[in-house]
């Protein structure tokens, strides 16, 4: 475990501060759900939660589905990081989203763009996007966003219209109300 040399009290009614420092470098923003736990040596751990992170077998087999069905390369994001990927793009799985991504799911945007178009962006930072064309979706569970389905082609020829659309979006609908149950 890193020592980060900061020490906090737990006011009267319980409550901790994470330093800001340790949120900023977690990625922990306000509201974000934390799973509290304990190990045999008596100390609290506290990890972020994912809910699609819950069901990472499940969409798993809901991207090969998806790409199956589709004929595009399909992967799946909780709100940090890919939990899917099938058709291609596998070097995704772990990877973190991109801001751009980031920042168009917490906008609740779909986004159905090609290489060139002013809605295109990088879907993760990491890796250097080879594809073509892609469809987004957000996913909503309960009012909040926790994740997003993405569509990609490497293909230039063959683009992305409305049955993509569609399909992320359909995809992102049912993932979303599987975690409401």
């Amino acid at each position: 475990m890193k020592a980060t040399g900061i020490v906090r009290r737990i006011d009267d009614l319980g409550r901790i501060v994470i330093p800001k420092e340790i949120r900023r470098t977690l990625h922990i923003r306000e509201s974000d759900p934390l799973e509290i736990y304990t190990d045999r040596e008596g100390q609290i751990i506290l990890k972020k939660y994912s809910p699609i992170g819950e069901m990472t077998t499940f969409a798993k087999q809901y991207a090969e589905s998806l790409a199956q069905v589709s004929g595009h390369a399909a992967v799946i994001a909780d709100r940090d990081q890919f939990v899917a990927a099938a058709g291609g793009y596998k070097q995704l799985l772990n990877k973190s989203v991109s801001k751009q991504l980031e920042e168009k799911v917490n906008n609740r945007e779909t986004v159905l763009a090609s290489r060139g178009d002013r809605s295109f962006i990088n879907i993760c930072g990491e890796i250097a996007d080879e594809y073509q064309h892609q469809a987004i979706a957000p996913i909503i569970c309960e009012g909040d966003v926790i994740g997003s389905v993405v569509l990609l082609e490497n293909n230039s020829r063959g683009r992305m219209g409305e049955v993509e659309q569609k399909l992320v979006l359909s995809a992102a609908g049912f993932l979303g109300r599987q975690m409401e149950q």
